[in-house]
């Protein structure tokens, strides 16, 4: 470990020195700290569907989540001529779940049922022009009335001397804490409900440590090509406690998984200048991991320009994935085995996802307000195979 960590030092200050290369020729005049950008999303999300984890794989899906962001961007140019940017984001949701409702049916008895969650974030990144290269971190935190999430992320790039390639690393890492709330008729003696009527319950927690690898080149002046791989891993709490598992006993549990999980999702951008108007933006990805789930993901994007401040952007995207090693429907399970869930998050299902999105960024600003230069809305319908369908609407606004 010792040898892994003097590598890791020395890595991290060899990225550091790579900053003190300064550009010889170039005049320039260091810049205070501006605002550069303010952006606001907004958005309602709404699903049904008759396979609740919470019950067991039966039972209705139903919620609603009606999401708002707003991110700050501000910049400045230093004395060696780096440019620093700050984004500080803050997010809050609110949404009711009706299978959440379920952990006991006589009261709402978890705070899943309706709760908010808010969730801020910082970002601070360097890029040097002299020689192409970026540093940058952030910070996370996410909180709900049973969850609470901290998170790091440290990210460096290097271009090439004509900006046509680029390799970017993304290390992240989420430390997380859950209120472990179980079913009201599978409750320990004693144990409490997890909601505002009190009693105690333990905490449990789950992290997780993600590296992501990004490879991209300009191929020519009408195609792009990104290649992307990234490798996860999580530990601790992984399984829905007050999710139920019925087995083909007529007996109960709550949901039990491996107290670890490894991923590797591999993906290929490509974006194609198809004329000056109109591009195909296409994605695949191929995921993997410990748990015996694989998926398959083809996405289509073809943004076309209809005047100089306006586009609209039709999409689809195809899922498909097998079940994973632990998953069974209702009352299929054995009572000897070791790991079960009836999640179908974790089943065999196909989706597909449809929707549109225009943009509209005039010469004088949204309904002539200067600053306000970009707003845009998306809709999407989702669909999987096994009944549950959604709706999604996204407004955007950014003022620069």
């Amino acid at each position: 470990m010792r040898k892994i960590s003097f590598a890791a030092f020395a890595f991290f200050f060899h990225i550091l020195a790579s900053f003190s290369q300064t550009s010889t020729d170039t005049v320039y005049k260091t810049r205070k700290l501006k605002l550069e950008e303010v952006n606001f999303v907004s958005g309602y999300y709404h699903q049904n569907g008759d396979h609740s984890a919470v019950t067991g794989g039966i039972g209705t899906e139903k919620l609603f989540d009606f999401s708002n962001t707003i991110d700050v961007k501000l910049v400045r140019t230093d004395k060696h001529n780096r440019n620093h940017s700050l984004v500080g984001e803050i997010g809050i949701d609110h949404y009711t779940s009706a299978s959440s409702d379920k952990i006991d049916p006589s009261t709402i008895s978890s705070p899943s049922h309706a709760d908010t969650r808010i969730y801020p974030s910082v970002n601070y990144n360097i890029q040097n022009p002299a020689n192409n290269f970026s540093l940058g971190g952030g910070l996370s935190y996410s909180t709900e009335y049973d969850y609470q999430s901290f998170g790091a992320g440290l990210q460096f790039a290097k271009s090439s001397a004509d900006n046509n390639t680029e390799f970017n690393v993304k290390l992240q890492a989420f430390w997380d804490s859950w209120k472990v709330i179980y079913p009201v008729e599978l409750r320990p003696p004693g144990y409490g409900t997890g909601g505002e009527d009190g009693g105690n319950v333990s905490s449990a927690p789950r992290n997780s440590y993600s590296a992501s690898f990004t490879f991209s080149r300009v191929l020519n002046e009408r195609m792009q090509l990104a290649l992307i791989l990234d490798l996860v891993t999580q530990n601790g709490h992984l399984e829905t406690s007050y999710q139920r598992v019925y087995f083909n006993n007529n007996s109960a549990k709550p949901e039990l998984l491996p107290d670890k999980r490894f991923k590797i999702p591999v993906g290929a951008r490509f974006n194609w200048f198809l004329t000056n108007k109109l591009l195909l933006r296409s994605f695949y990805r191929y995921y993997y991991d410990d748990w015996g789930l694989s998926a398959h993901t083809l996405e289509l994007e073809l943004p076309v320009k209809i005047t100089r401040f306006f586009s609209l952007t039709p999409y689809y995207r195809f899922y498909i994935q097998n079940a994973a090693d632990y998953f069974a429907a209702y009352q299929l399970h054995s009572i000897a085995e070791q790991f079960y869930t009836s999640d179908y998050d974790l089943s065999h299902f196909s989706s597909n996802y449809l929707g549109a999105g225009f943009r509209f960024i005039p010469e004088k600003g949204v309904f002539h307000v200067s600053k306000w230069n970009t707003l845009e809305m998306r809709y999407g319908h989702y669909s999987r195979n096994n009944g549950l369908n959604s709706d999604m609407i996204t407004l955007a606004a950014k003022f620069k």
